[in-house]
């Protein structure tokens, strides 16, 4: 399976630290992705790889030597998004400080990012510590700061609203950012000069072709399906609980703990997006629901039932799990629901019945092998004990 093993979140379990086990679900022949609960972050050079919610790039200053202007007060009238800001003022979207009202453990917080980024709500509430963690409502925007959204930004706010920025936020010269007051914005709006958060740090989504956080390669993202995921917790839990065991030496010792998680449905549903064509399914020999299936096209055929009696042998004496599909259906109907199920080897008992003739496929490869019954018996054996299906 194509797996990666990832910085996570913690979330309520919390712990020191949390590993997430990714099944990749970009099908790499096809450079499609498809489905795909989470984005994962990598670098192209090395092994550093993340969630999103979790990932980080290289931050690298960048402050822009132009000279600080006049702060300035300028009516903007219905402009309440950062794309309607950058065209009304024709200014790029990373000229603009996006600030962004939350809740957390019932105290504002006034988040401060470019307008081209996208807060990360997970790192927030992780810096924060926060229990709780939602977006203002505009009755709490208008109780915090006066204004409605659109309007909000970080210059003359009330005692009690914690304002945080994110990094790329310090280098920021001549910003536009909202005045607090409905349909009205500041321009060349400085950090230090006309607004000091109360810290810089990395609150946002990092983006493709940024630097990775180790300085080894860029970062690129993919899809994954969550299959697994570890939590060293430490002594989190058991000091609570008061759970100790005795160490080497008979002192009491708070224990080790940690949690580890498999998502048994998940993983079905990643092999079917690994393993899985448009119409077809390859499940892997080692945990296929069967590992051969039987074909007899017309049971009516005396010789047919005979071969299946052979072919019995698999199950029987070799300890294969033989699957026969003895309905009294059209050939086609057979062929397309033997693709749909996906064991790793299907046998045809077809025209050539009579001349003890069968057809062995190979549902990864698709490779089709005519031969004697009991040849077909040993190819079996010889396919399911290697690596070849």
């Amino acid at each position: 399976m194509n797996f990666r093993s990832i910085i996570g979140d913690g979330g309520a379990m919390g712990g020191s630290d949390s590993q997430e086990f990714m099944a990749i679900t970009e099908h790499q022949d096809a450079g499609r992705l498809v489905a795909g609960e989470d984005t994962v972050v990598y670098s192209t050079e090395s092994a550093y790889a993340a969630n999103l919610e979790m990932a980080t790039s290289l931050y690298q200053a960048k402050r822009s030597d132009e000279e600080l202007e006049k702060l300035t007060e300028v009516a903007t009238p219905d402009v309440k998004t950062i794309e309607e800001m950058s065209e009304f003022l024709q200014i790029p979207a990373d000229k603009i400080i996006k600030s962004v009202l939350f809740v957390a453990d019932k105290k504002p917080v006034l988040v401060l990012v470019r307008g081209n980024d996208e807060i990360n709500d997970v790192k927030l509430k992780n810096f924060l510590d926060a229990n709780s963690l939602e977006e203002a409502t505009e009755s709490e925007a208008l109780t915090f700061l006066g204004a409605d959204f659109g309007s909000l930004g970080p210059i003359g706010v009330k005692d009690g609203v914690k304002v945080l920025a994110d990094l790329y936020v310090k280098d920021m010269v001549n910003g536009v950012v909202g005045a607090n007051k409905n349909d009205f914005h500041l321009m060349n709006a400085n950090p230090g000069r006309d607004f000091s958060p109360e810290i810089y740090t990395d609150l946002r989504n990092v983006k493709e072709k940024e630097s990775s956080p180790d300085g080894k390669g860029v970062l690129k993202f993919t899809r994954g399906i969550e299959i697994g995921h570890i939590f060293k917790l430490g002594t989190r839990y058991s000091e609570s609980m008061n759970a100790k065991v005795l160490d080497k030496n008979g002192r009491l010792i708070p224990m080790i703990m940690g949690c580890y998680g498999i998502g048994v449905s998940r993983l079905l549903s990643a092999v079917v997006e690994q393993h899985g064509e448009d119409s077809k399914l390859n499940w892997p020999k080692e945990i296929a629901p069967f590992d051969v299936h039987l074909l007899p096209l017309d049971m009516k055929v005396k010789e047919a039932a005979a071969l299946i009696e052979t072919l019995s042998l698999l199950s029987n004496v070799d300890g294969f799990d033989v699957l026969v599909d003895d309905r009294n259906e059209r050939a086609g109907v057979k062929f397309a629901d033997a693709d749909l199920i996906g064991i790793p080897i299907r046998i045809t008992i077809g025209k050539k019945a009579k001349d003890n003739i069968v057809e062995l496929k190979i549902n990864k490869t698709g490779k089709v092998f005519e031969m004697p019954v009991f040849d077909a018996r040993s190819k079996v054996n010889d396919l399911l004990k290697k690596n070849d299906n």
